[in-house]
């Protein structure tokens, strides 16, 4: 299934600025939309797909011997962030507490001077009513910013800017979740060395072990299955439609 999905292979640089929608797929992502039919959907309909982990991308190099380049939700963000900055745009936190929101406000306003800054905080609940999911659309439309920033963990991101992507007046409209916590400091990310070998997963267990080990240790090994069940069937399709030479065809 892994082979199935589109995921962006490039520099970020080549992106239009048309309206985009921007999601990204990592391990714990993948597992869910096996269960999911509706995130799969959202996944696959999406203008951009960043490979966000590791895990995917060394499992698209087993399963096609694609070479991709990791590019994590906080890169999207970065990357966004110099680009409107650059052009005194606007941009859109739509997602998690006034708390946090107001923390990366803070920060923002610092490195970022010449960006409009914009937020709203939706009800944390499992999922919106149609009038909740108005007003947020009310207020991103309201503003109309050049990126949109969305960051209430997956599928629900995903499944709630596909959903509404047609009435929104945004930009790029980017699911990047863990960012907000990142980027507000409430929650630490991992060294610059762990990151560029991989092992950013196993910092965040270490650091958040009740939270994360079933992610990250019955999850990766969920993953794995996926991924070699889908490299067998694979091998198993390519070995019964290679044409079988017999004795006679070759006299």
């Amino acid at each position: 299934m892994l082979h199935e999905f589109n995921l962006f292979n490039g520099p970020l640089q080549e992106m239009s600025q048309s309206k985009k929608l921007i999601t990204t797929l990592n391990a714990h992502s993948f597992n869910t939309l096996h269960k999911d039919i509706f995130f799969r959907e959202a996944l696959k309909s999406s203008d951009m797909l960043l490979p966000d982990g590791i895990s995917i991308v060394l499992a698209l190099r087993l399963l096609i011997g694609e070479k991709l380049k990791k590019i994590a939700g906080d890169d999207l963000f970065r990357f966004e962030m110099d680009r409107i900055h650059s052009t005194k745009g606007k941009c859109f936190f739509l997602g998690s507490s006034e708390k946090t929101l107001n923390l990366i406000r803070e920060r923002a306003e610092k490195e970022y001077p010449d960006v409009e800054i914009y937020s709203y905080s939706p009800p944390y609940k499992p999922e919106f009513s149609e009038e909740e999911s108005q007003r947020m659309v009310d207020a991103v439309n309201e503003i109309g910013p050049d990126v949109l920033f969305i960051g209430m963990t997956a599928p629900k991101q995903e499944k709630w800017a596909y959903k509404y992507f047609p009435q929104l007046n945004a930009g790029h409209i980017c699911c990047i979740g863990a960012v907000f916590d990142f980027y507000a400091g409430t929650v630490k990310r991992a060294p610059g060395w762990m990151i560029s070998i991989g092992m950013e997963w196993f910092y965040r267990l270490i650091k958040e072990p009740k939270r994360m080990w079933r992610r990250y240790l019955v999850g990766n090994t969920v993953f794995i299955k996926h991924i070699l069940m889908e490299k067998l069937v694979t091998l198993y399709h390519y070995k019964n439609t290679q044409p079988r030479v017999v004795l006679r065809d070759l006299l």
